[in-house]
């Protein structure tokens, strides 16, 4: 078991500071939709995929 040593979870205080950035301009606001896109996208290629057992290869 891990020990929690009474610090918030870095990544999850990083997307708090990022949900808390205003953009300032519509360029702004697509850089910062395009970044939140991005890690939904990493965070999607991270996930293991569950095995086929029914259609094993031989």
């Amino acid at each position: 078991m891990t020990r929690v040593n009474g610090t918030a979870d870095k990544n999850l205080s990083n997307v708090v500071d990022a949900l808390d950035v205003e953009a300032v301009n519509s360029h702004q606001a697509q850089q910062l939709q395009q970044d939140k896109n991005d890690r939904r996208h990493q965070d999607a290629l991270n996930h293991d995929h569950k095995t086929d057992l029914e259609h094993q290869k031989d």
